[in-house]
């Protein structure tokens, strides 16, 4: 699929947590058509374009989310939220990316996400659930503090009703309330590299997908290569604009 430059309307605008908020649009079904994992980029004037990732997997119907984290403090973020405030409408151009769902794989996943990475993931997610709901995931989502978990309810929700998803919330601070009790919910403390060098997991029988900055990234992939890793089965956005 080429990106293409489209007007889509702004049909909900709702706060996830204080710090991010989800949006969704509604745009022609054809034009909106993306694969689980893919990002567009979000058109702030003629020269601004903003990237982020697809919340949701194709649903067919020219309908999809966002996760915005808000950053009073830079400029794009405080623009981006105004005009969503006050705009019906918004040009997007879409698809783009390269660190999508295999759908020809069969091999078990393992997802790892910092923050609203935790998008990207969703949308594979929700992808497997739809067309290969036996697959076996992994889902390891980090932040620094419990609230920043801004879905938390939906990933407990993935474990509690699937055998085959266990959830890992990773949080760099100690809990202040506790978790939904289960065999496949999980909670770690410390930074998400951290975390992961210490875990059993044996990462080269997985399909591994990441998602963050490019120092959690690469820090992620340090941790795990010690425990073996098949670098062909690795999937990143931040190999394209962020190279090593």
């Amino acid at each position: 699929m080429s990106a293409k430059t489209l007007t889509c309307q702004v049909t909900e605008v709702e706060d996830l947590n204080p710090d991010v908020f989800g949006v969704t649009l509604q745009g022609r079904a054809e034009a909106m058509r993306h694969a689980p994992g893919q990002y567009l980029e979000l058109g702030l004037d003629e020269q601004t374009w903003v990237p982020f990732s697809i919340a949701s997997a194709e649903r067919g119907d020219g309908r999809l989310e966002l996760h915005i984290q808000h950053w009073p403090e830079r400029d794009n973020s405080a623009r981006l939220r105004e005009l969503l405030q006050v705009a019906n409408q918004l040009t997007i151009r879409l698809p783009g990316g390269d660190c999508v769902l295999d759908p020809d794989s069969q091999r078990p996943l393992l997802l790892v996400a910092a923050g609203t990475g935790f998008s990207q993931m969703k949308a594979i997610i929700e992808a497997v659930l739809e067309h290969q709901p036996e697959r076996e995931i992994s889902l390891w989502w980090a932040a620094r503090e419990h609230r920043d978990l801004y879905l938390e309810p939906l990933a407990c929700q993935w474990a509690l009703e699937h055998d085959n998803i266990h959830f890992h919330a990773v949080t760099e601070m100690p809990l202040q309330e506790g978790m939904t009790s289960s065999e496949r919910i999980h909670h770690h403390q410390g930074r998400i590299d951290q975390v992961l060098a210490n875990a059993d997991l044996s990462p080269q029988d997985y399909d591994i997908y990441l998602s963050g900055s490019p120092g959690m990234v690469y820090a992620s992939i340090d941790a795990l290569a010690p425990q073996g890793l098949d670098q062909s089965r690795l999937f990143s956005d931040v190999f394209a604009y962020a190279p090593r």
